[in-house]
């Protein structure tokens, strides 16, 4: 199930969703070198959260193996909560995140300004990985990715434009459809598939996929979206109703 677009026209100019994907790709091709070995594994242990080593369930100074690499405890803890934002990895992990955030951010974005749209993205990326901190604290394995944040876009949506119709590729083995569906429909099975497989893993990452922090994610959208959400703008949107610059300046743009 891969959502392809929504029918949910924008007020304001994106700007700030662009950039945030401008960023994660420049981080991609410039930090990680585009996923090549030396530069992208030492981009994991440099940025990427390890859960271990934010709270210390390892000692400072100590390797941890990676498979073919491996990383030294005692780097920059904390500030890699949110370095690990901009880090992906790899080119489907970067190009599927990015494309999640393009189809959702940029009504997410028009709710509730540019400024409050920055603070909303950051906070539900570190709360994302906060809940998987917490799920799995002696963890050695870095964390990176956009989708903790993005799985807030998502949840926000889900609370603003639940009856939105998305147009999503579903894919039933030999079966294959574009179908309109609700948002409520397509987030809400979304956040249940993570949930169902969160639960099935236990404490840590799936498979590679750290599911925790996508729910964490989500449910921090869904909690702050009323705080960040300018009401105004939002009704004009359920109503209809195209807003002049002016009335968006004094509803509040930022």
């Amino acid at each position: 199930m891969f959502p392809l677009r929504d029918d949910n026209p924008t007020e304001l100019f994106p700007f700030v969703t662009i950039l945030i994907i401008a960023a994660n790709i420049l981080v991609w091709l410039l930090v990680q070198g585009a996923g090549v070995a030396e530069p992208f594994l030492n981009s994991l242990c440099a940025y990427g959260a390890i859960p271990a080593e934010i709270t210390g369930a390892i000692g400072s100074g100590e390797t941890v193996s990676l498979g073919e690499a491996s990383c030294t405890i005692g780097g920059h803890t904390w500030s890699t909560v949110f370095t690990s934002m901009f880090m992906h990895g790899g080119w489907m992990h970067l190009l599927g995140n990015m494309w999640f955030l393009w189809v959702f951010g940029n009504n997410i974005e028009d709710s509730m300004g540019h400024l409050r749209y920055v603070i909303f993205y950051v906070l539900c990326g570190v709360l994302a990985a906060l809940a998987h901190i917490f799920i799995d604290p002696s963890s050695a394995i870095p964390t990176v990715g956009a989708s903790g944040a993005i799985s807030g876009i998502m949840g926000g949506y889900i609370v603003l434009y639940p009856k939105v119709r998305v147009h999503t590729l579903i894919f039933l083995v030999v079966y294959v459809r574009v179908i309109p569906m609700t948002a409520l429909a397509v987030l809400g099975l979304w956040f249940g598939l993570q949930l169902f497989s969160g639960l099935a893993a236990g404490t840590g990452s799936g498979g590679g996929v750290a599911f925790w922090a996508h729910v964490g994610g989500f449910v921090a959208g869904v909690v702050l979206i009323k705080l960040f959400a300018r009401r105004k703008l939002v009704e004009a949107k359920h109503a209809g109703i195209v807003l002049t610059r002016e009335q968006i300046g004094r509803f509040g743009s930022w």
